[in-house]
């Protein structure tokens, strides 16, 4: 029988007050159900953002650094059941166990990186232009932050919002993904067998119509971080900005890898497989187009294709497995319709370009790794999100017009660049307009102690990960300090 979970609202587990639940199965064998969770609905999200509210002044009077011991404690739990975790995310998710053990590993990382961070919350001290007097800025926590997590980094993902979030001194109310929410429970246990008090975190399964949209406009909420779609993207910062809450988005992307002419090609081969098919190329930064100097295009096609055809799909928990199942059903349609525009709009299909359905493969969804080639700049394969194993390469004359052709969509999250010309690899991290660029490395592999995020439509200026994410956390207090004993009237009694 299938594990029955619940929510987590002030400190109790509870199931949703309808007492509705959906079921979450396994994408690589639908027939397996992972878990039962509850349907929640907007009066669950009411209790948990009353909890929220009410556990807030506590929690942003402790101490920082001893949020910080309870963020460190959650790292050690996290690296002691590591394995466990990586299996169960697998199971509800897809993506292979080394994969997944990586995910839980950048949750590690960031629980760690969270807890040193609450020792440097600083502000800063600025000399007066008044005699006697001092300037000085404080960063205090915002409120309740309302944190919506997408299913494809089911660990990493809500650690980089909850973590930081709770350092900052924040209380949280926390919408995973309906796809992945078993992996989102075992984190809240963790931080709960941590320390983390009652009302501090609360947990609300369900879909994004009722549980998100509840979160995203409920009056006391008073800031979201959502990762996803671009469509819903701009939809929660319509309804979040009535109330001009504090939003940090980040969205969908066409990221690309360039092969100049003096490329290490193997290097870049790897790369690129790394990059298009890991996690069934379900990642925001995944290598959706592949830019070839025209020197090295049939060469490298040839290298590609042999090596994407003999990628062998399964279970992400076999050792012998390189690319899992999409997500669900819904996934590989879309994945599916996108071949057929490609194909429609006259790209050539070198790889691919079907579902998977030979044996145990019946089981799950699993669509077989896509190349495209003779993709010219402009078609929908080339400039829209697909968000599965499907590459689509174009063929360029020159590093200037590689650049160009990469620039040239509504998205700018990541990049990457192969050359051992190191002119050349300067000119891209200065000319390439995307908020990641990898030199001589495939689009994926972001560390959690550095800033991550994009440009144009990838998201809203915000960054995840590193310093920059507390700024998102917290607001700046400013506090003047006069101590001269008589009214100083700050720009009138200065002379130069």
């Amino acid at each position: 029988m299938a594990e029955k979970y619940q929510n987590y609202i002030n400190g109790e587990w509870c199931d949703a007050g309808s007492g509705e639940t959906f079921e979450n199965r396994n994408p690589a064998n639908w027939n397996e159900v992972v878990g039962i969770f509850p349907k929640s609905d907007g009066k669950d999200v009411e209790r948990a953002v009353s909890a929220a509210r009410k556990a807030w002044d506590a929690w942003r009077l402790m101490p920082a650094p001893e949020r910080g011991m309870m963020l460190k404690r959650t790292g050690d739990i996290m690296t002691a059941r590591k394995e466990e975790l990586a299996r169960l995310m697998t199971r509800e998710m897809g993506k292979v166990l080394t994969e997944t053990r990586g995910d839980v590993q950048e949750g590690i990382d960031t629980a760690y990186y969270a807890a040193t961070e609450t020792r440097r919350l600083f502000g800063h001290t600025a000399p007066s232009e008044l005699a006697n007097k001092m300037n000085i800025s404080f960063r205090f926590p915002v409120g309740v932050a309302g944190i919506i997590t997408p299913w494809n980094f089911p660990m990493a993902i809500p650690t980089w919002k909850i973590f930081p979030a709770l350092a900052c001194g924040n209380t949280v109310v926390f919408k995973p993904a309906s796809d992945t929410p078993a992996t989102a429970t075992k984190l809240v246990e963790i931080l709960l067998e941590a320390g983390v008090p009652a009302g501090v975190l609360n947990l609300v399964h369900g879909g994004g119509s009722k549980v998100g949209t509840a979160i995203v406009e409920h009056p006391q909420v008073d800031l979201i971080s959502f990762t996803g779609s671009s469509a819903v993207g701009r939809t929660i910062n319509s309804r979040a900005g009535r109330d001009l809450k504090r939003v940090s988005l980040e969205l969908g992307d066409k990221n690309a890898q360039i092969v100049m002419d003096d490329a290490n090609l193997e290097l870049a081969l790897d790369g690129v497989l790394w990059g298009a098919f890991g996690t069934t190329g379900q990642r925001c930064t995944a290598t959706s187009r592949l830019i070839l100097h025209e020197k090295v295009y049939d060469k490298f096609m040839d290298m590609l294709a042999e090596s994407a055809a003999g990628l062998r799909l399964g279970d992400g928990l076999k050792s012998t497995t390189d690319v899992g199942p999409v997500i669900n059903e819904g996934a590989r349609a879309k994945i599916h319709e996108y071949v057929e525009i490609g194909k429609n709009e006259g790209a050539r299909l070198v790889v691919g370009g079907e579902p998977a359905n030979d044996g145990d493969l019946a089981k799950g969804w699993f669509y077989k790794p896509t190349v495209f080639g003779e993709v010219q700049p402009g078609m929908r394969i080339e400039q829209e999100e697909i968000f599965g194993p499907v590459l689509s390469v174009i063929k360029v004359n020159d590093f200037d017009e590689a650049v160009r052709v990469l620039n040239d969509t509504e998205y700018g999250l990541s990049s990457s660049i192969y050359t051992q010309d190191v002119n050349r690899a300067f000119r891209a991290m200065r000319d390439i307009q995307t908020g990641i660029t990898y030199i001589n490395g495939p689009t994926i592999g972001a560390e959690a102690h550095m800033p991550f995020g994009g440009t144009k439509h990838t998201g809203n200026g915000h960054r995840e990960g590193g310093w920059e994410v507390y700024d998102f956390y917290t607001e700046t207090k400013v506090v003047y300090v006069d101590f001269s004993g008589k009214l100083q009237r700050a720009q009138i009694d200065v002379e130069y």
